[in-house]
């Protein structure tokens, strides 16, 4: 792992995605246990893999393993994320039998296929398009705030999740009935 982190210093995107692929599993799964919630915990991943991306320079193997200096960026951001959230509470099955039943199950079934490919179509991204997607869509961020954040040249914001959104239209378009879900 020492020598992946080495190579994201020198700013090695294919060092970070062998990385993310190597210790996606074990960030997720602590970030899970933390936040116990899974769209939180994904959100953790992203949010650790770029902290990583950003402070490789300041990882130092004579204090510790890169694995440990990982998993506890990974458990700062799970922290926070706790922090971060709502007092809400997830409803239980007995609340959720007593909500009004307003849908068709097949629109439901429909949604939640949806869900699964967009899912399967963001894994499919390198890592640093999806973490702009990611900060874009789901964080509302704009394409300045992006670049300020990851101090990347607005250009370069603005090309990457062009042509992430081309992508996942493609990956979304095959087998879809409305591939306009998603527009660069």
């Amino acid at each position: 792992m020492e020598d992946l982190v080495a190579r994201i210093v020198r700013q090695d995107q294919q060092a970070l995605g062998e990385l993310y692929e190597a210790m996606a599993g074990r960030v997720y799964g602590l970030a899970l246990r933390i936040t116990r919630h899974v769209q939180t915990a994904e959100e953790v991943v992203e949010d650790a893999f770029w902290q990583v991306w950003r402070q490789a320079p300041r990882f130092d193997a004579t204090r510790g393993r890169a694995v440990a200096w990982i998993l506890t960026i990974a458990r700062s951001r799970a922290l926070d994320a706790l922090r971060r959230s709502d007092c809400a509470e997830p409803l239980e099955e007995e609340e959720l039998a007593e909500l009004p039943a307003g849908g068709d199950p097949h629109d439901l079934l429909v949604a939640i296929q949806r869900e699964h490919r967009l899912h399967a179509a963001l894994r499919g991204l390198d890592p640093l398009p999806r973490q702009l997607v990611a900060l874009a869509f789901f964080r509302g961020l704009s394409h300045d705030e992006i670049a300020s954040q990851m101090s990347l040249p607005l250009g370069t914001v603005k090309s990457h999740i062009r042509r992430a959104l081309l992508r996942l239209r493609e990956s979304l378009g095959a087998g879809a009935p409305h591939s306009g879900m998603v527009t660069p």
